[in-house]
């Protein structure tokens, strides 16, 4: 009788409890590959107001009444670079108690929850725009600080994510230009994935053979050594490969 009497006691004490009030925002972890220094570069922005006055965190925004959680995204990467070419995903909701110092556990305050977003852009063509304090800055991956709130927990997370999507999603087409050589294309690889992950000949003969890039017809000369071929990618091509691993690697 006593476990039946300290269930019920627990069950009553649970359904008690006041329902959490939650205010909801977007914080962008805006990755950028510098193929020419082999860097991927990830956007920071300075706080300038408590919490964590004066320490970098990932770019974000609290969500507007009638804004969709993709609108506030795009709405925050709109405020900070200027691109052509990006792709952008949902990566996961973040949202222990206590991740924002604005909240009061002891007295049910706000609850702050960040759905998380990553982007990936070119270094070439992202153009930061232009802050009155100068609070916006690319930080190489390996190099980031300790970040405000769990934002290095949220860039890591997005790290992973972005390592994992390039082994079988086409999602660097999102970025390169509609037409590119294979070199361009494999640099981008290995910025992101490390010069081993495999050695061109290979990652050339595999993505050939597949079928899914096609030969423009047009050469483009980069300094010494033979014009490469320009080519593009044909989506239609590519769907019967989607979603199955270790397409390119």
């Amino acid at each position: 009788m006593k476990s039946n009497s300290a269930s019920n006691s627990q069950s009553i004490a649970v359904k008690e409890k006041s329902l959490a009030d939650f205010k909801v925002g977007v914080d962008n972890v805006i990755f950028s590959v510098d193929s020419q220094y082999n860097r991927l570069l990830v956007l920071l922005r300075k706080r300038k107001q408590e919490p964590f006055n004066n320490c970098w965190s990932l770019p974000g925004t609290l969500v507007r009444q009638g804004e969709s959680l993709q609108d506030a995204a795009y709405r925050t990467l709109a405020e900070k670079i200027r691109v052509n070419n990006l792709y952008l995903e949902q990566l996961y909701t973040f949202g222990n108690p206590g991740r924002d110092p604005r909240e009061a556990p002891e007295s049910f305050g706000v609850r702050y929850l960040s759905v998380s977003y990553f982007a990936l852009v070119r270094y070439e063509e992202a153009e930061i725009i232009a802050q009155p304090t100068g609070n916006l800055a690319w930080y190489q991956v390996p190099e980031v600080p300790q970040l405000a709130f769990d934002h290095n927990e949220i860039l890591e997370y997005g790290y992973r994510r972005l390592r994992n999507k390039l082994e079988y999603s086409p999602i660097a087409f999102d970025v390169l230009p509609e037409r590119f050589t294979l070199n361009d294309l494999y640099q981008l690889y290995c910025t992101i994935l490390g010069e081993n992950f495999s050695d061109y000949s290979n990652f050339r003969s595999r993505l050939l053979k597949l079928g899914f890039l096609s030969d423009t017809g047009v050469k483009v000369s980069r300094g010494a050594g033979r014009p490469a071929s320009l080519y593009c990618f044909d989506a239609i091509a590519f769907a019967p490969f989607k979603d199955k691993p270790l397409v390119f690697i």
